[in-house]
């Protein structure tokens, strides 16, 4: 996993998470209490309110991402920049400025004028902005989206039948698709992924959001550290009824889970609160074995299932051993004394172990990688004494 130097921030395993607090300088954007159009005014919320709250990164929107607002061109955004420029020479807390923009030519304008950063929401649908970040070694945010600079987000409206195959298209999941946008048009060594969360189109669901928390692990296969925008997104406040305003909680209960998932910044307009959740997160987030001499270095990943390490394997081109890197261990009862014998047997002969306790010998832990135990499985009689145990494992890691 690599980690990314911000301006002297840095991101990634080696670090605590990052807290990114949000102000606006567009009139249509939501959430009111972060948009300003007075620069003096803008630079006191940012001191008091983001910096002075604990946030490391202050992302600039020029505009709302809201789909029933007409989409900026590059040339509105460049006319909003001036409050933005004039808020970071009026503001005294330190931080890392980032600017949230999907046009190069406006990235390059306020890397120019003073900011550190850039959270491209369209990602890299401007070809262009690759190359301007790299130029100027600045890290970048990169949001899953289709090749549209009109649609943020939607990552179901890219034609995949046309980039990946029809059987591509046809077999892939949402989760899926979110992985294969971020792909588009490559990664700059300070790229900071970001699932896209919240309903960019009109096809997203939040089920679908829910479940891209569930496989954040996953978007470790990429290589590159995480960013989430879960805030007060409505995936989290449909699980309890919660309207905006009360959707503090869920968010950041969904914060520390996505922190032990692999994220390394979180986007908020809670800061405060969002600082004490990701306190948390980093306590219980397990360490994993890194080191390294020389140009040698050695890091444990962090993958829990097959899905996990397939991505690994994908991004390094390597053998597909995501079957042999995932171990299952299954606790097996009820057996009689001689099922318990021959399952031994058996799961040695797959290369697997069942262990058995002290006591009468009628149940035990079967413990495996997964190739191993559907081994198991597939070579045992489907009529022999075994198969009620060898039914089960195959419906638990087939």
């Amino acid at each position: 996993m690599r980690d990314v130097d911000a301006a002297g921030l840095g991101i990634g395993d080696g670090y605590p998470t990052r807290v990114m607090g949000v102000l606006n300088v567009s009139s249509e954007s939501p959430y009111k209490p972060s948009v300003f159009d007075d620069a003096g005014d803008a630079a006191a919320y940012v001191d008091e309110e983001l910096i002075g709250e604990g946030a490391d990164i202050v992302d600039v929107g020029l505009e709302s991402a809201n789909k029933k607002f007409d989409v900026l061109s590059a040339e509105q955004e460049l006319d909003r920049l001036d409050v933005a420029l004039e808020t970071i020479e009026s503001t005294s807390g330190d931080a890392v400025w980032s600017i949230e923009t999907r046009y190069h030519e406006v990235a390059e304008a306020a890397i120019e004028g003073g900011f550190d950063m850039v959270n491209d929401i369209a990602g890299f649908a401007d070809p262009e902005m690759p190359r301007v970040c790299e130029e100027y070694d600045v890290a970048v945010g990169k949001m899953a989206s289709p090749p549209d600079l009109t649609r943020p987000g939607a990552v179901e409206e890219t034609p995949w039948a046309e980039r990946k195959g029809a059987e591509w298209a046809e077999s892939a999941d949402y989760v899926d698709q979110v992985y294969e946008a971020l792909k588009q048009h490559g990664l700059t060594d300070k790229t900071i992924v970001d699932p896209a969360f919240g309903g960019w189109s009109e096809a997203q669901t939040t089920e679908q959001d829910r479940e891209t928390l569930r496989r954040l692990r996953e978007f470790r296969g990429l290589g590159q550290p995480i960013l989430v925008s879960i805030n007060r997104k409505n995936f989290l406040r449909e699980l309890t009824g919660r309207d905006t305003e009360q959707a503090l909680a869920v968010s950041l209960a969904a914060t520390s889970m996505a922190i032990e998932r692999g994220a390394h910044v979180v986007r908020t307009h809670d800061v405060r609160e969002t600082v004490d959740a990701c306190a948390v997160g980093d306590a219980f987030t397990p360490d994993r074995l890194r080191g390294g001499s020389g140009d040698v270095t050695v890091e444990e990943l962090d993958v829990q299932t097959e899905d996990d390490v397939a991505r690994h394997v994908e991004r390094l081109d390597t053998d597909d051993v995501a079957a042999d890197a995932t171990r299952a261990v299954l606790e097996v009862s009820g057996l009689t004394t001689a099922q318990a014998e021959s399952l031994a047997a058996a799961a040695s002969d797959a290369g697997a172990v069942f262990a058995t306790g002290a006591g009468d010998g009628r149940g035990g832990l079967l413990v495996g990688s997964y190739r191993c135990l559907r081994r198991l499985a597939a070579t045992a009689p489907e009529d022999g004494e075994l198969s009620a145990v060898t039914d089960e494992v195959e419906s638990l890691v087939g």
